[in-house]
């Protein structure tokens, strides 16, 4: 059975995935850079349950213009950050309203689009505060490092999933986004090929991660390598594999996000061939 919880202007929000999917799902799929995130947690909820992502309910929203097309959508997994895909300027101010109705949720978006909610909770007597600013990336032309630091990679299997799953820990804390589920994650990942380790004399030194294949496109996250074995190359390396294999694969795109506070990390991928294309921030209003 299929519900709408709430019903604002020309915003619409629902809890059930299906009806999400069947309103705006070709949508988002018809900009799948920009909405790669929509996408990509929209299907881990789809094969994985709604506690996926934890174990507050999900929730859909999706904006219809005055033809009555859907023009933007955006998808909520609490407690985590609203995330938000490309709207036009005329759905800010309802979606700024939206949000009080939802709680006043943290919301990631574009880095216009994010400015913009903020300048609408102002409007209201409520300030917004900068959480976190990345930058997403498409890769062009593939550079692998040279030379290539000592090493080879590997897709991972089952019997690395316990080294997995602390190393998935503490990227998560790293990025300042600790929880459960990491077993879950892993586990998923493992299934598909979807984990590759970088191996040095026989021990994994760094990691990195693809999404499955989603309208043409795949990202790439996480990409983590332990205090001791950072400096040496190793991220880079493992990072240009995963790329090259998923676009042998025959994705479209290539895609993955970086924290701007980050500058090393960010030097890296340009190097190996990853352009900008957009700036996200995530915002939470306060009293």
């Amino acid at each position: 059975m299929t519900r709408n919880f709430t019903r604002n202007f020309t915003w619409t929000f629902t809890e059930d995935l299906d009806e999400y999917l069947a309103a705006a799902g070709a949508a988002v799929a018809a900009r799948p850079v920009e909405n790669t995130l929509l996408l990509t947690v929209a299907d881990t909820l789809r094969r994985r349950g709604r506690d996926a992502y934890g174990e507050g309910t999900p929730r859909y929203g999706w904006w219809r213009g005055a033809d009555g097309c859907v023009e933007g959508a955006l998808l909520w997994t609490p407690p985590h950050a609203v995330l938000v895909g490309t709207v036009p300027a005329e759905a800010v101010g309802p979606l700024a309203e939206a949000c009080v109705g939802l709680g006043s949720p943290a919301v990631s978006a574009e880095r216009g689009t994010a400015r913009a909610l903020a300048a609408e909770w102002r409007r209201t007597g409520v300030e917004a505060t900068t959480v976190t600013e990345q930058r997403l990336y498409r890769l062009a032309e593939l550079t692998p490092p040279a030379p290539a630091p000592p090493g080879r990679p590997r897709v991972a299997t089952r019997a690395d999933r316990v080294l997995l799953k602390e190393w998935v820990d503490a990227f998560r804390r790293e990025a300042g986004h600790p929880g459960p589920g990491a077993g879950r994650a892993v586990e998923d990942r493992i299934a598909y090929g979807g984990l590759t380790l970088w191996e040095h004399d026989g021990v994994p030194v760094s990691m990195a991660g693809v999404s499955r294949p989603a309208a043409g496109t795949v990202r790439v996250a996480p990409v983590y390598t332990p205090p001791r074995w950072r400096g040496r190359g190793y991220a880079a390396a493992v990072t240009a594999a995963v790329s090259g294999a998923a676009r042998d694969a025959g994705a479209d795109e290539v895609l993955l996000f970086t924290d701007l506070a980050n500058p090393t990390s960010n030097g890296v991928y340009q190097r190996i061939g990853y352009r900008a294309v957009a700036d996200r921030l995530e915002i939470a209003p306060t009293a």
